[in-house]
């Protein structure tokens, strides 16, 4: 079948298509239906089924005979490692933690955090947690204790599942004392906490609360699956937001296991047996949804990367771990290709490596320019495939279904609706806009499986976020268009579509004109306070090594890009060159606290931010042309 094929048979009769999928999973009991809907409009999906997520990742597989397939690689350049775990042994490790937090008292929905590196150990963690019914909620390695504390009271786990330290490259994050002082500042008190000891810096255990790792598995017996109800929460996973109190979406146990099985074959086009990478971190969505439980759901090889793009040693890391463990899909972000393409902008690393096996490049988490999806098309000689999802969808929203049907790629867009979710582009009456129009991205109620139904202890606040402002539709937060074709651009958050002179514009586009220079490795373009045309957009350049023009050279040119592309409406004539973009550790740029910066607004320091003192640069620069102009 063609993908409008399929998109019109779920549309047509969508309890038969989801109960279809649900046959591609192994139930302890099967649902009577997919759809149950409560009276207060709110719903949840195989809600009378009984299920195991972990049963599903690890302990089918070994039944089915493939107990000795690799299930996870660990690569790891920052310590120079690299492990392999077969379906069998992951079953076994994760069997005995489960067992050894049986024994400890954790039970059905208690909720569990989990605080590690990219590490086996995380994996395993989370698949122990699913084992028991137990909810996990990973908090990424080393974020601020304070961070970690607000996630402790609002979670209020029975215990911590934690390393002694992360490695970054060139330095070690110890993370003990931060969860120490995580602890000590929250109201609610874990009952215990379990610390894997890492020889790069091992920690001091508190008696009487913290445990060795090692020793809380070694006796332990090895644990059954406990089935759990299908709309039972598997995890709760916090929002990376930059101000305020974190969001904790909630993700249905059967939901999930269904579609991200779905996912693989249907999606990204990977078979059983296949290795597939998703190059994130597992306290992102994407290291949950891709790293952990869609590949070991469908009996994939799964890789955990301890490292970064650039760095570890050189721009060449991600071709050597495709050529290494022969990997025929790679899932990451866009900002990971623009660091790669900054330091080797002729890719001349790629001549060291292998990489014939690699079938697909799938790029999303931050809107990827077409200048990246070219150079990286250029290059690997492979479809690139932008698509668009978000935590709270747990899976893609939109993009090219590469095992249905490879659609025709347009640039700047990331394709199509995926079964499930009825986009339409509304403006701010709530009305559909006409094609090819600007509006708020929203999806017509109720959002498929494995979406979100609730914030963690918060309906109040999961209906005002997401379901007020258009009754009917659950808003994205995204602006964006949709073409003839059905095709959807993602422009910019909502709140990155500025104003000038009464014209709204997408920094989305603006971005993706001065990105198209052959000089520039990356950008952002906001929004700054202007006293006549309201607002007016500001560039921020990064350039690629090597690059011979001035700074002011390549400000003129891309200035005079946009005149040309977009027109004399856009008012765009002020950028700066700047060494870094701040950006969470997700690889999403800061934008709104740049605007801040310029505008001379007072601004929290993000708690996501990956470098805090790229800041200070970003305020230097500003300053060098003339922003702040007033105080806000």
């Amino acid at each position: 079948m063609s993908y409008r094929q399929i998109y019109k048979a779920w549309k047509s009769d969508p309890e038969a298509f989801w109960m279809k999928l649900a046959e591609g999973v192994e139930w302890e009991r099967k649902p009577s239906k997919a759809l149950f809907s409560n009276s207060d409009q709110s719903y949840n999906w195989f809600s009378d089924g009984r299920i195991n997520a972990c049963w599903n990742a690890v302990d089918r597989h070994v039944v089915a005979g493939r107990g000795d397939q690799i299930a996870l690689i660990h690569d790891s350049p920052v310590t120079g490692s690299t492990s392999r775990i077969t379906y069998r042994q992951l079953q076994d490790r994760v069997g005995k933690l489960a067992g050894a937090l049986l024994e400890r008292g954790v039970k059905v929905g208690d909720r569990i955090i989990i605080y590690m590196p990219m590490i086996p150990e995380a994996v395993i963690a989370m698949l122990a947690c699913a084992r028991i019914g137990a909810i996990h909620s990973v908090v990424f390695g080393g974020f601020a204790a304070n961070e970690l504390a607000v996630r402790i009271d609002d979670a209020q786990p029975r215990c911590i599942l934690s390393a002694s330290c992360g490695i970054e490259p060139g330095r070690i994050v110890e993370y003990k004392p931060l969860m120490d002082t995580a602890i000590e500042i929250s109201s609610h008190k874990p009952e215990f906490s379990v610390v894997l000891q890492r020889p790069q810096a091992e920690a001091e255990l508190i008696e009487g609360r913290d445990l060795d790792w090692q020793e809380f598995v070694a006796g332990a017996s090895s644990c059954d699956c406990i089935p759990v109800a299908g709309d039972h929460p598997a995890y709760i996973l916090y929002t990376s937001g930059t101000t305020g109190q974190p969001k904790g979406v909630v993700r249905p146990t059967a939901g999930h296991i269904v579609v991200l099985n779905w996912t693989m074959k249907n999606f990204f086009n990977v078979e059983p047996g296949e290795v597939f990478w998703a190059a994130s971190d597992v306290g992102w969505v994407v290291g949950h949804s891709y790293i952990c439980y869609a590949p070991l759901f469908h009996g994939n090889t799964s890789v955990i990367y301890e490292g970064k793009p650039i760095g570890t040693p050189d721009a060449g890391a991600f071709w050597r771990v495709i050529d290494e463990h022969d990997v025929k899909v790679l899932f990451t972000a866009p900002t990971a290709f623009r660091a790669i393409k900054r330091e080797d902008p002729d890719a001349r690393l790629l001549e060291r490596y292998d990489l014939s096996g690699l079938r697909i490049l799938f790029l999303a988490g931050e809107r990827a320019d077409p200048d990246t999806i070219h150079w990286a098309e250029n290059h690997l000689g492979v479809p690139v495939i932008d698509h668009w999802w978000q935590t709270e969808t747990g899976w893609p929203i939109t993009g090219n279904p590469m095992g249905i049907e490879a659609m025709a790629v347009k640039y700047g867009s990331c394709a199509v609706a995926m079964p499930g979710y009825d986009i339409r582009i509304l403006d701010e009456g709530g009305n559909e806009v006409e094609r090819g129009e600007l509006g708020t991205i929203a999806i017509k109620l109720p959002l498929p499986p494995g979406t979100l139904p609730t914030l963690w202890n918060s309906e109040a606040r999961f209906r005002s976020s997401y379901l007020e402002e258009f009754p009917g539709y659950y808003t994205t937060g995204d602006s964006g268009f949709m073409d003839e074709d059905a095709y959807v651009y993602v422009m910019a958050r909502t709140d990155d579509v500025i104003n000038v002179a009464g014209h709204r514009l997408s920094t989305g586009l603006l971005e993706e004109v001065v990105a198209s220079h052959h000089d520039v490795a990356e950008c952002a373009v906001i929004g700054v306070h202007d006293e006549l045309k309201g607002q007016l957009p500001l560039g921020l350049i990064c350039l690629n090594s090597g690059t011979d023009l001035r700074d002011e050279q390549v400000v003129s040119e891309c200035v005079q890009l946009v005149r040309d592309r977009v027109g004399p409406v856009a008012a765009f004539r002020n950028a700066v060159v700047v060494q870094r973009l701040p950006k969470t550790r997700s690889g999403k740029i800061l934008r709104s606290t740049m605007v801040k910066i310029a505008d001379g607004e007072q601004y929290k320091m993000p708690p996501t931010i990956d470098e805090p003192a790229v800041l200070d640069g970003i305020a230097r620069a500003l300053k060098s042309i003339g922003y702040p102009r007033h105080q806000g």
